[in-house]
């Protein structure tokens, strides 16, 4: 029955699922038109909001094209290939390689949402050049399922952003929360490790049993990376290019700042500490400047999605958030919409429910808490929710879509080299299974 459903799904977006470049235009036509019928204001004011927005992820886009080349260069250098090799090469069934895969994607996602991303792809490639029979697409969205428990990991935005306190909680919460909140009462709460472990468990079982009878099995060679030339040494510059002393000397400065940054700071993996992470470890894996900067060169391909399509998810966020002179945006009218038909017991769902539907237009967590928080957590104190619920159920229903927008997808389809239809009929179930536990955990416990 399972495979039925699966094969359903499948069938269905590889021929209704647009690309993802058109899929966004889709999404920004229906924003725009929603958002004139539902603020009342007009198509310049409109084009207004869009165009505004179209430029507001840009330094964000930087951050995610550096954490698909200094991840896709980490994952290929060559002892990391080695490891991951090893690892794949112990897998023999291609059942076992979906889950391994699975597992590999949420651990890593768990981790760091980016290095989830990343590790995931580049072990799939492993597997799908080891295991035979392995049905690719499968592998892929396997890694890719991991992505939905990001926000419940070490580097949710909204946990980290609660953490933090100061002025900006402040705002963020409607002036509700003004002093940090721990990370034992967000990540480490009980029923978020609930959530986590019930769908470390759950996941890769489900993704086992949608492995289809005649797989869609690719060329090993189809994916082979091709690996950077090694310069020669036969001039000054030439040596001086493939020097690891100089190497050596950014690696130690490297070493000094981050002693100082966790000193300071504690062990906080933010996104940029992260992409520096990934840089400077490896250049330490490849042990020269020039053969880094060749390794990052063969991934570049990959973030042409990122470079293409931000823009206009900005667009669309711009749209979303765009108020009229009473402050009223399409953002706020969705959630306004929940808090209206929610109690207490079932609040928290609502709040889940409403941040997964804004995440399909909206797919950026720290973004979208900015909107939905200052009117979702007032709205849940005064029906007695606590307030840290509320924030972690906006942040589920903020990674629990990921699982059918393409946006976070683009990273990990690169490194792989498939298109969002290939994997996204898989990604209708586990939105399905993972939202049902979720919901589950949110009803009963929290």
């Amino acid at each position: 029955m399972l495979r039925v459903i699966t094969n359903a799904s499948v069938q269905l977006v590889n021929r209704y699922l647009p690309s993802p470049f058109v899929f966004s235009i889709i999404l920004t036509v229906i924003a725009f038109i929603v958002g004139i019928a539902t603020t009342g204001q007009n198509m310049i004011a409109m084009a207004g909001h869009w165009g505004s927005g179209l430029w507001s992820l840009h330094s964000f886009a930087m951050q995610m094209a550096l954490i698909l080349v200094t991840g896709y260069a980490l994952a290929n250098a060559p002892i990391i290939q080695r490891m991951l090799d090893n690892l794949a090469s112990k897998v023999s069934s291609p059942t076992t390689a979906i889950m391994v895969s699975t597992l590999v994607g949420l651990v890593g996602a768990w981790i760091n949402w980016g290095f989830g991303l990343v590790i995931g792809a580049v072990f799939a490639k492993s597997l799908a050049k080891k295991v035979p029979n392995v049905d690719y697409p499968l592998l892929v969205a396997a890694a890719y399922s991991g992505f939905v428990i990001w926000h419940g990991g070490l580097s949710g935005s909204i946990p980290l952003t609660l953490s933090t306190g100061g002025d900006t909680l402040v705002t963020l919460s409607g002036n509700v929360m003004t002093e940090a909140v721990p990370l034992s009462q967000t990540i480490f709460a009980g029923y978020n490790l609930l959530i986590v472990g019930l769908l470390m468990v759950i996941l890769p079982l489900l993704n086992r049993f949608m492995h289809p009878k005649t797989p869609t099995v690719i060329d090993p060679s189809l994916i082979k990376d091709k690996p950077y030339h090694i310069p020669d040494r036969n001039t000054p510059a030439q040596k001086l290019d493939d020097s690891p002393i100089i190497a050596l000397v950014l690696l130690a400065m490297a070493v000094m700042y981050y002693i100082n940054e966790f000193g300071s700071n504690g062990f906080n993996l933010g996104l940029n500490i992260v992409i520096g992470l990934f840089l400077f470890v490896g250049l330490l894996a490849h042990g020269t400047l020039e053969r880094y900067y060749r390794a990052v060169d063969s991934g570049i391909s990959g973030i042409t999605g990122i470079v293409l399509l931000f823009p206009f998810y900005g667009g669309i966020m711009g749209i979303m958030t765009g108020a009229n002179a009473e402050g009223v945006s399409i953002s706020t009218q969705v959630t306004q919409f929940f808090v209206n038909s929610a109690s207490a017991e079932s609040f928290p769902i609502f709040a889940f429910l409403s941040a997964g539907l804004v995440n399909v237009f909206v797919p950026s967590g720290g973004g979208q808490f900015a909107v939905q928080g200052p009117v979702m957590i007032p709205a849940g104190v005064e029906l007695g929710v606590n307030p840290t619920v509320t924030a972690m159920a906006i942040a589920w229903g903020d990674a629990w879509t990921n699982m059918i927008q393409p946006f976070w997808a683009l990273p990990l389809l690169g490194i792989a080299g498939l298109d969002a239809r290939a994997i996204m009929g898989y990604c209708l179930m586990v939105l399905a299974v993972s939202g049902a536990v979720i919901m589950g955990v949110f009803w009963l416990v929290a």
